[in-house]
């Protein structure tokens, strides 16, 4: 099979360019945010420093795919096709020398999106399952059987000028794909068509939604929405490589976080980080201290839900819990690479 490798070279350039010419990401956050803590969710999204590669690696296709190699001592690795396990694989660069490798793919709708209906495979298979709760089971002392498993989704924010630049609509899903060297048709398509249409698709009644291509973009949506006086959260397990929780139970420090009004942003999947943001005023979120029987604690971020009226009744929440929309709090946990902004 035949691959084009100069889209990928080109938008590689790009990213180099825009690199050298723009201020990094983390000073864009100071200057808006002076006196907000960066979480480590975005941290961990934030794009590698292209100055200081020494070469470059392409890496298109399922199985072996197409390989070019330039230059020593490894650099910027990018990988779309399938792999094992499926989705999009891209590695943007290393930092003291370690490649970062990137592998997205979920097999289902995401559960943290209020429109869709839960399939029956979805709501047997899906380790989100797990993350759904009922607010008045908020207190310590709850047993949960949670799995916290690190993401393999770490995919990094683009510079803002070539996000920006870069197309992403449903209408250019052809020239988006040549770009990437994904064949349309295939899953990598599927699940970077998914995603695109996911982010377009209108927000229900009282949710105001906007899909982040950039950390510039995410950070100047949530202050719009919330003003600048802010605090940023996410999940955060305890020094282990793997957050594999059972028999999970909730410790003592339960903290409520802000007030009623939150920007939720899920990290989608895509071959660069794209975060699904949404506002609401039916929101609450708490800070939870997690212990597990096997010594693991995370110290999760909840996001407790007052208003599901507006939700599909055949969302995973509901056939998960048992309880029909509208009717009592619903709440969840949020994975590792999600975040949270909320007034102080």
């Amino acid at each position: 099979m035949e691959y084009r490798l100069l889209p990928i070279f080109t938008f590689l350039n790009l990213v180099l360019v825009a690199t050298h010419a723009a201020l990094p990401p983390e000073v864009y956050w100071k200057s808006v945010l002076p006196t907000t803590p960066m979480p480590k969710a975005i941290t961990d999204t934030l794009y590698p420093d292209f100055v200081e590669e020494k070469g470059t690696s392409v890496n298109v296709g399922k199985g072996s795919g197409v390989n070019v190699h330039a230059g020593k001592g490894g650099g910027t690795n990018v990988n779309v096709g399938g792999g094992k396990g499926g989705g999009v694989h891209v590695s943007t660069g290393h930092k003291k020398g370690k490649p970062v490798h990137v592998s997205v793919g979920p097999k289902y709708k995401s559960p943290f999106d209020y429109v869709y209906a839960a399939t029956e495979t979805q709501l047997h298979d899906d380790p989100n399952v797990a993350f759904f709760f009922l607010e008045k089971d908020l207190h310590p002392g709850t047993k949960l059987n949670l799995q916290f498993t690190k993401t393999s989704n770490q995919a990094t924010f683009l510079p803002r000028q070539v996000a920006d630049s870069t197309p992403f609509s449903s209408n250019k899903l052809d020239s988006i794909l040549t770009k990437f060297n994904v064949k349309p048709g295939s899953e990598e398509a599927r699940i970077m068509e998914n995603t695109i249409r996911e982010c377009e698709e209108s927000g229900i009644k009282g949710e105001e939604k906007y899909c982040a291509t950039s950390l510039e973009s995410m950070v100047d949506f949530s202050t719009s929405k919330l003003g600048k006086n802010v605090e940023v959260v996410s999940t955060e397990v305890d020094g282990k490589e793997t957050g594999l929780q059972k028999h999970t139970t909730i410790a003592p420090g339960v903290k409520k976080l802000g007030g009623n009004k939150a920007v939720v942003c899920h990290k989608q999947s895509y071959p660069y980080a794209v975060f699904y943001c949404h506002k609401t005023e039916t929101t609450k979120a708490y800070s939870v201290p997690l212990e597990s029987d096997d010594g693991i604690r995370v110290k999760a971020v909840a996001v407790c839900h007052t208003d599901t009226s507006q939700w599909n009744p055949k969302h995973l929440a509901f056939q998960v819990l048992k309880v029909k929309p509208g009717t009592v709090p619903v709440c969840h946990f949020l994975p590792e690479d999600h975040v949270v902004w909320l007034p102080k």
